[in-house]
Order: C-alpha cells, then sequence, then structure tokens
C-alpha cells in the first residue's frame, strides 16, 4: 500500500504511464533496431499497449493488474542481445526525460525500467548459457549501460 500512496503522492497515475507507454512505443515502432522485431511479435497493437500500460501500473503503483510472463516472451524471441535492451533503454530514458518534467519521478521510471531490462537481460543469458553466461557477465563488473 504505502507504494501506491508514495506514487499518487509524487503525481503517477494511469495517466501518466499511459501517456509515457503511448509515446515510447510510438518510438520503439520507427526504431531501425527495434522496430522490425516488434514488427514481426506484435500483431495488434491495440492489445498490446493496454498490456504495457498494466505492467507499468504494476510496478509503478502497485495496481496488480497485469498478468503475464514477460521473462518467458523475451526468451522465446531467441534472438536478443544486450544491445537490443540497451537500445530500448535509451529509448525509454530519451521519452522519460522528455515527457516527465519531475526529476524525481523520471528518475522512478528509469531505476525501474533498467531494473527490469537487467533482469530480462540476465534470464536471457542463462536461458541461452546457463551459469557460464552470468560469470561472464559478472566479469564486467558493470550493469547494463544504455551503449552498446
Amino acid at each position: 500500500m504505502h507504494k501506491r500512496v508514495a506514487a499518487a503522492e509524487a503525481g503517477i497515475d494511469d495517466a501518466l504511464i499511459g501517456s509515457l507507454v503511448d509515446v515510447f512505443y510510438t518510438r520503439v515502432q520507427a526504431d531501425d533496431l527495434l522496430g522490425p522485431i516488434f514488427a514481426a511479435h506484435v500483431a495488434d497493437w491495440s492489445q498490446h499497449l493496454p498490456r504495457m500500460k498494466d505492467f507499468w501500473a504494476s510496478i509503478m503503483i502497485e495496481s496488480g493488474r497485469f498478468n503475464g510472463r514477460p521473462m518467458q516472451k523475451h526468451i522465446a524471441l531467441g534472438m536478443l542481445t544486450k544491445a537490443h535492451f540497451a537500445r530500448w533503454l535509451a529509448l525509454w530514458d530519451e521519452t522519460v526525460a522528455l515527457n516527465i518534467p519531475d526529476a524525481a519521478v523520471a528518475d522512478r521510471f528509469r531505476t525501474s525500467a533498467h531494473r527490469i531490462a537487467d533482469s530480462l537481460l540476465t534470464g536471457v543469458l542463462v536461458e541461452r548459457g546457463g551459469l557460464d553466461a552470468l560469470r561472464t557477465r559478472a566479469a564486467d563488473l558493470a550493469p547494463m549501460e544504455t551503449t552498446s
């Protein structure tokens, strides 16, 4: 309940999330690296966008509306690399910077996105290479950044 109250006090609501998701995925669809992947795997944006809005509402305001398996979906794509996640984060960070004027709120969105991307990338790497993939990644000693 604390997360929901904090989100409301910060002005994070469904309208803000909905607007951010709409702008972000418009940019994703036009992106040279990510656009073709989404075009090949999202048959109906009128279904995908509400799911992404529910996902982000669950992350940011603890709404509990999202019911899905993002890890399995990303693993099933079979071709995602660190560069894909880095590009997704770069677009997200740019979209947040352009659309969320409050620095603290923007930071909450960015921090959440980076944690999610890091978790998904870790899952993809483990699926492909098991513990050796994690050891190799751990040797980098740095979290995933927005550059390839």
